[in-house]
């Protein structure tokens, strides 16, 4: 993992609600319900729904999940006019690893 994403992760990763986010999305069902355009969560989680539950503005959460997709931390989705967010297991697991082994 090179330092520059190393170092966008940890900017992401510096607020409250991002990280409560990421906990959210670890486990959307129990977080969310499905949206009723989709019934399921193979793309992840409405913003509208992250929105929701946050209690922040639209423009706020926009910027947090911007932030995070930048950082690779979240792969967004388009479907229809809805935009879906889910973990990029991969990355955080590389990040993961990254701290363990040079920290």
């Amino acid at each position: 993992m090179k330092r520059d994403q190393v170092l966008e992760i940890k900017k992401a990763l510096a607020n409250a609600t991002r990280l409560d986010i990421l906990k959210w999305l670890k486990d959307p069902a129990s977080n969310f319900p499905p949206h009723s355009e989709l019934g399921h969560f193979d793309f992840g989680v409405c913003g509208q729904f992250i929105q929701e539950k946050s209690g922040l503005s639209q423009p706020t959460i926009s910027n947090y999940l911007a932030t995070m997709h930048k950082a690779g931390l979240l792969i967004p989705t388009r479907h229809g006019k809805w935009t879906y967010f889910q973990r990029n297991e991969k990355t955080i697991q590389e990040y993961i690893n990254e701290m363990k082994n040079n920290l």
